[in-house]
């Protein structure tokens, strides 16, 4: 039995980090983690992060290069990096989170604590869930993909002003926005709905319920069904649009007759007009683009009852 007590073999995992992610707390923290990590039975190198881009190629290189797991370690951006990093390999390690960006939604979805400890508790207790993965065109999204002049927040506001002030950033960026919002015509191919044909808002494609800090968002968004649950936005004026936007942060929007709302494995959305995607709060080039749900695509450590239970053992034998 190892120094953590719990019978694990020695493992090699490749952990990929943001130096510049949340309050930069992984520059502080990362002696602390790679410890812990090392007295769990994981020996673990490093990969910092050095510009867009570069944490899809060291994933992709640490699968190549045989890791038994990879740990992303940053904010959704980081992670929307790294997994598309590992989606496009037919066999693919099991992915650890340790969520120390600005807003986390994924992390918060699926229930990986926001403490890094616990986090990294998660990892060593090497208890796995598989989940779906969304495929947008060439690439890959965790939680949520979506279209519209609102989605265009999260990669318009500055990464610094991210970091000083969290989500007050996004709320800054939303009402300076409003003022030139236009609704766009699309067309709308579902699998099991039929086509639609709407002048829309923002659509949303979303893999688990967390979105935009939006706990209630998509209330009965699943991470391992195979589908996903599709929100629309009709054409609607400011007064409209903030009476929705109210009625969503207590979850009791879907209902509303601006909204529509289903759920599908395959969607196809076109227009005639430029309109960016929004993929994991990064920018995800254009319309027109196809989605794909990616049943059981990916594993990642998250078993909130399997880390109950190392914990437990924790108690009983080594204190980790």
């Amino acid at each position: 039995m190892d120094e953590a007590g719990v019978g694990l073999a020695v493992k090699r995992a490749r952990l990929i980090y943001n130096p510049t992610s949340g309050r930069e707390e992984i520059r502080r923290r990362l002696p602390d983690i790679l410890q812990r990590l090392e007295r769990g039975g994981i020996e673990t190198s490093c990969h910092a992060t050095t510009g867009e881009g570069d944490a899809t190629v060291a994933a992709s290189e640490a699968i190549e290069r045989g890791f038994d797991m990879i740990i992303a370690a940053g904010g959704d951006g980081t992670l929307y990096e790294v997994i598309n990093g590992m989606a496009r390999h037919e066999k693919r390690p099991p992915l650890g989170i340790l969520p120390l960006g600005t807003t986390n939604d994924f992390a918060r979805a699926v229930g990986i604590p926001k403490h890094w400890e616990y986090a990294v508790d998660l990892i060593v207790a090497q208890y796995k869930r598989t989940i779906d993965l969304g495929q947008a065109n060439d690439r890959y999204f965790i939680n949520i993909a979506g279209g519209g002049s609102l989605t265009e927040l999260s990669y318009e506001v500055p990464s610094k002003l991210k970091t000083m002030i969290g989500q007050l950033a996004y709320y800054m960026k939303g009402i300076e926005k409003m003022v030139n919002f236009r609704p766009t015509k699309v067309r709308i191919e579902a699998e099991g709905v039929g086509e639609i044909h709407e002048k829309i808002m923002l659509f949303l494609i979303c893999n688990s319920n967390s979105v935009g800090g939006f706990e209630r968002l998509a209330p009965d968004a699943s991470i391992d069904d195979g589908l996903f649950e599709v929100i629309i936005l009709k054409k609607c004026n400011l007064a409209e649009f903030l009476r929705v936007a109210t009625l969503a942060l207590r979850g009791e929007h879907l209902n509303d007759p601006l909204i529509m709302h289903f759920r599908s494995r395959h969607i196809k959305v076109t227009t005639e007009d430029h309109v960016q995607l929004n993929l994991d709060g990064e920018y995800g080039g254009t319309l027109p683009c196809t989605f794909t749900a990616l049943k059981g695509h990916l594993e990642i450590f998250v078993d909130e009852q399997g880390i109950a239970s190392y914990r437990k053992r924790l108690i009983a034998g080594t204190q980790l």
